[in-house]
């Protein structure tokens, strides 16, 4: 399966598929946290400081890792690839764990609602940011190869 050329798609078309799956991502995580906002009942001025807090931390983090598939993408030698090739193996592993780890916690019961709320939101919104600067690399392709320092 590793030159599966009914799979191919063009480097562009990566960056549209990781742009898709990192705003479905952060759509459904952040829509977990405005629920747990609603269950928890505890919208105030700290909350909402606390999830910005998150997001920026996060999404400080999800821009630098966008920016690295973004090049590697780019830099790859043939013109496409099987279309799961818009992570490398070592990014599947961490988000099955931060999936894995987030399916947990919620099932646990550890983790309050009002906790779920702060980081949820704050995640969510991160992950997707992520997903629109994948959509904007996409958008330029070609155009510039300014476009991946941004």
């Amino acid at each position: 399966m590793s030159d599966c050329p009914h799979f191919h798609v063009k480097k562009q078309t990566l960056l549209a598929i990781a742009g898709s799956v990192w705003l479905a991502a952060g759509w459904n995580v952040a829509r977990i946290g405005f629920l747990a906002y609603g269950e928890a009942k505890i919208l105030s001025p700290v909350s909402v400081l606390l999830s910005l807090a998150v997001f920026l931390a996060f999404g400080l983090m999800f821009l630098g890792m966008s920016r690295k598939h973004a090049r590697r993408i780019r830099a790859l030698a043939q013109k496409t690839k099987p279309f799961w090739h818009f992570f490398d193996k070592k990014s599947y592993l961490i988000m099955a764990l931060m999936m894995g780890g987030g399916l947990w916690l919620r099932s646990s019961g550890l983790a309050p609602a009002r906790f779920l709320a702060v980081f949820y939101s704050g995640l969510g919104c991160a992950l997707a940011l992520a997903g629109l600067s994948f959509w904007q690399k996409f958008l330029t392709y070609g155009k510039s190869d300014d476009t991946l320092s941004q």
